[in-house]
């Protein structure tokens, strides 16, 4: 009987995932009726129009407890999305999924040193100031390179766009300044080709993503997939909507692989990953690297960053309760990956909140969004040692302050609006000094023209008092 239990429970665990086994909230000390919130909010979003959809997933103790697909892939409504099927364009989650996860099996192989020059690895990386960058100075975003460059616009091919990386300047000492960098996300990701002898996508593919099963989580997806992808920008610089190829015009620019962005993953295969770095670098058996460097890698380094990982202390969508061991990320289209070690817990939200949004200001709704998922997930959580958190009265997205407040006027009229708004400014301004010079002259010549009569008429005041006769007592008669 207590085996035929056993297989019951593990039957029943097993059921409705392709990524982690589920498990209902209370049998790993959650609230089922406090992650209802996470509805809630979410469909907030997708009512004041910040995206069309939305996955969600969140896991604690090795489970999915909460995994909800909202709205639809499109604003159509044909598609509903699902936290399994649904693919989306992951951005700058690919710098720590794809990228940092890359550099962590080579240092783990130890085939990579971190505080090895770049130079070593790169050797078209030379000359001044980037002989001293090293590979953890890109890792911390402190190698002093510029946030960016316009690949698409200065490079024809991926192999000059290549080049334009490795050219980029240096711009101050490194380890000296902070600069979120995408240039350095793709240094990581040319040292990876270089240091596995494979490209970035073939290496993680054999050594990531197929040991753990991530079957929907690659690079350039294929055309057969793309009914299931969540689309993007509809009219991007490449002159066409896109669906399925990387919204990112510098990743394209690099041929759709790059350390920075081009990464498309599904909620589910995205929570057996986080499972698989909460496990301490090891998920069904199988380990892709060790559990020292899952700690050093997410580890807080420098300020609030980690190695290839932001924190909390950042402040970019892991709300307000996880815990200052707590590591994640966000993507631009609208995605964002936080894991809590210490609540062995994670929360994943997939949206394209760049496919033509309707709310005014979709990035205030993202960002309340993301912050009230992981604040929602946290509350839900009954059985810390510290005791259970207050319930606020309302969260970001009850209140949507500034989702749909229209921006300062300016910004939102055209280009040629705000020159002849700003003329007719001027030229009201020169009409009311003018007035005001009129007015000025005027008043002065009225003061004047007083002052003057004002004057001559004290003056013939004063020239009548001194011609005028004395009087002579009159003359009395005699009697």
């Amino acid at each position: 009987m207590l085996l035929l239990a056993a297989l019951v429970i593990a039957a029943a665990d097993m059921t409705a995932t392709n990524g982690l086994p589920a498990r209902e909230p209370a049998a790993v000390g959650m609230s089922s009726t406090r992650l209802g919130t996470i509805d809630r909010v979410v469909q907030h979003g997708l009512d004041a129009g910040g995206y069309p959809g939305a996955a969600v997933v969140v896991g604690r103790k090795g489970y999915s407890v909460w995994s909800r697909g909202f709205g639809s892939l499109d604003w159509t409504g044909r598609t509903p999305v699902t936290s399994r099927e649904s693919i989306y364009d992951l951005a700058s989650l690919t710098k720590v999924v794809a990228t940092t996860t890359a550099i962590m099996v080579l240092y783990d192989a130890g085939k990579l040193e971190l505080d090895a020059p770049v130079s070593r690895y790169l050797p078209d990386f030379t000359g001044g100031l980037r002989d001293q960058v090293t590979v953890r100075h890109l890792l911390t975003h402190r190698a002093g390179l510029p946030a960016g460059r316009e690949l698409w616009r200065i490079a024809d091919t991926p192999a000059a766009a290549r080049a334009a990386v490795l050219a980029s300047p240096i711009q101050c000492v490194p380890g000296n300044c902070y600069e979120y960098s995408d240039l350095g996300a793709d240094l990581l990701g040319f040292i990876a080709e270089a240091t596995s002898g494979q490209s970035l996508d073939t290496f993680l593919e054999r050594a990531v993503f197929a040991k753990l099963g991530m079957t929907d989580t690659r690079f350039r997806p294929e055309a057969m997939s793309s009914v299931r992808t969540a689309p993007t920008e509809i009219a991007p610089p490449r002159g066409y909507p896109l669906r399925g190829e990387v919204h990112d015009e510098n990743a394209y620019a690099l041929g759709g692989v790059a350390g920075h962005a081009g990464l498309f993953s599904t909620a589910e295969d995205l929570s057996v990953f986080a499972q698989m770095l909460l496990d301490g670098g090891v998920y069904g058996g199988v380990r892709i690297v060790a559990d020292t460097t899952v700690a050093l890698f997410t580890a807080r380094a420098a300020g609030h960053r980690a190695l290839g990982w932001d924190t909390c202390a950042g402040g970019a969508g892991c709300g307000q309760y996880m815990s200052e061991r707590a590591f994640g990320h966000t993507g631009f289209t609208g995605t964002s990956l936080w894991i809590d070690p210490d609540r062995q817990m994670f929360v994943i939200l997939l949206t394209n909140r760049v496919h033509a949004a309707r709310a005014r200001r979709p990035s205030k709704v993202i960002a309340d969004v993301r912050n009230d998922l992981a604040d929602a997930a946290v509350l839900a959580v009954m059985d810390d040692p510290s005791g259970v958190l207050a319930m606020p009265v309302s969260f970001r997205a009850d209140l949507a302050e500034d989702w749909n407040r229209p921006l300062r006027p300016s910004r939102a009229r055209s280009a040629a609006a705000r020159r002849r708004a700003a003329a007719a400014k001027r030229a009201a301004a020169k009409r009311a000094a003018a007035k005001r010079t009129v007015k000025k002259k005027t008043v002065a010549a009225t003061a004047t023209a007083k002052s003057s009569t004002a004057k001559s008429s004290s003056a013939k005041t004063s020239s009548a008092k001194r011609r005028r006769p004395r009087r002579r007592p009159p003359r009395r008669s005699l009697p």
